[in-house]
């Protein structure tokens, strides 16, 4: 299984950003995916969830508005399309797979992560 995480960068305030991760070697039972973040000297958090048919998805209340995550089939890949970008958005942002909800501990995959910092 391969999770690789892309499409960070640096960007200001307000501004929108698109990160992808392409998914390999699941099933299909296991082509549920979240994005979670890690700001420095915080813990993991949960940012969405996307479900392999994508009926089911879920947003943290702090980016509910302004995050959108999709799926593109053909791609094998997830996007999480970020706009009006605030400072507080700037971390690692990580998926995963083979899991579901909101809790890290509940995805078996992880990828690398790419990185995303807003300034103002």
């Amino acid at each position: 299984v391969q999770l690789q995480a892309s499409g960070g960068g640096s960007v200001q305030a307000g501004w929108s950003l698109r990160v992808s991760c392409t998914v390999s070697g699941v099933t299909r039972d296991e082509y549920t995916i979240g994005w979670f973040r890690q700001a420095p000297g915080k813990e993991r958090e949960f940012v969405a969830f996307i479900d392999r048919n994508g009926g089911a998805i879920i947003y943290a209340d702090s980016v509910k508005g302004r995050f959108t995550i999709s799926r593109d089939r053909v791609e094998s890949a997830i996007y999480l399309q970020m706009t009006n970008l605030k400072l507080e958005d700037t971390a690692l942002y990580t998926c995963a797979a083979a899991g579901w909800g909101t809790r890290p501990s509940g995805f078996s995959y992880w990828g690398q992560g790419t990185k995303v910092t807003v300034s103002s």
